[in-house]
């Protein structure tokens, strides 16, 4: 079975990005191979919008089999709310608890991110799956590109 997995804007940028090139790249290729399907939401294209050409159509070489569109509804607005009410992250990193939020709704089995900071965070993601758990949702494995990589397989 191919696993899905959520990607934030932060994926794509690693592409451009000298410290994450690499593992990036070995990702899409992992992608283009048909090992995973990419779930992508209205939010990531939103944000893209707004990046350089390069980076936004990237994108546009991926196989339509290999994308699986979301989209931030209500109910992932409203638990993206919650996880700002418990102060895992401040008001400026909504978009943030929108990709979390919108890949645990969905039932997303990993969200995959180069964002340490509020993402990416082992004491981050304990709070984020806490309020999911109280809610009703599953947790959400929350990782890097190079973490989720095939090796050998």
């Amino acid at each position: 079975m191919v696993r899905t997995v959520y990607i934030d804007t932060s994926v794509v940028g690693g592409l451009f990005d000298e410290e994450f090139q690499l593992w990036t790249e070995l990702f899409f290729k992992e992608v283009m191979e048909g090992k995973y399907k990419l779930a992508m939401s209205d939010i990531l294209f939103s944000e893209l919008q707004n990046a350089p050409t390069h980076v936004g159509n990237y994108l546009d070489d991926l196989t339509p089999e290999s994308i699986v569109a979301i989209e931030l509804n209500q109910e992932a607005q409203q638990l993206a709310d919650m996880y700002l009410e418990e102060k895992i992250v401040g008001f400026k990193s909504l978009i943030d608890c929108q990709h979390i939020a919108t890949a645990t709704v969905h039932n997303v089995e990993v969200l995959v991110s180069w964002n340490f900071k509020h993402i990416v965070n082992l004491d981050k993601i304990r709070l984020y799956n806490s309020v999911n758990l109280r809610e009703g949702y599953r947790t959400i494995e929350i990782r890097t590109p190079r973490e989720i990589l095939h090796h050998g397989d």
